[in-house]
């Protein structure tokens, strides 16, 4: 296995373990929005049971302020679910490029000084990288299931391995 097949392995591995992240946020986002279901139909069964205790101001009020909550809780849910996404989607980016990179560098500085230390690293790592990745595989369909389980039909998990940047570039050179 040469140190570009190690470092699609690497790719590969990344893109896993960024995929695995977002099903977590997806995850994250969907059980938020059920438990701010769950707080609304609690408070207005609450809300209901004590009508005729309130009078029409108190009930309005308190409906009023059960929208505000839901409402800012909801937001902020929005934001740091968003911002979480975000935050994956550049890191996974900026690995890729790291390791596209050094493989280039690899590649370049065995060729230059005719020394192939990389390329026998490369060789003996690649087996133990393949099987981090397949296990990282793993991992992703695991937390793409708990996703589903905990968002029902709300959340779309990343189910389908988009190509990486690695991989797109190969395929333009070919």
């Amino acid at each position: 296995m040469t140190a570009k097949n190690l470092s699609t392995v690497a790719t590969d591995l990344i893109e896993a373990y960024g995929n695995t992240a977002k099903n977590m946020i997806d995850a994250y986002r969907a059980g938020g929005e059920r438990v701010v279901s769950l707080l609304e139909q609690r408070w207005n069964k609450a809300l209901r049971e004590s009508r005729s205790e309130l009078t029409a101001e108190t009930a309005k009020n308190a409906r009023a302020a059960q929208l505000a909550f839901s409402v800012y809780y909801t937001r902020g849910l929005s934001l740091t679910s968003s911002g979480a996404q975000q935050v994956v989607n550049q890191l996974v980016k900026v690995l890729e490029s790291g390791v596209e990179r050094a493989s280039a560098n690899a590649a370049l500085f065995e060729e230059k000084t005719g020394v192939n230390t990389l390329s026998t690293i490369a060789q003996v790592t690649a087996p133990g990288a393949l099987a981090l990745s397949k296990l990282a595989a793993q991992l992703e369909q695991k937390t793409a299931d708990l996703a589903g389980k905990i968002a029902g039909d709300d959340v779309t998990t990343v189910s389908a391995k988009r190509a990486s940047a690695f991989s797109q570039r190969r395929a333009k050179a070919a």
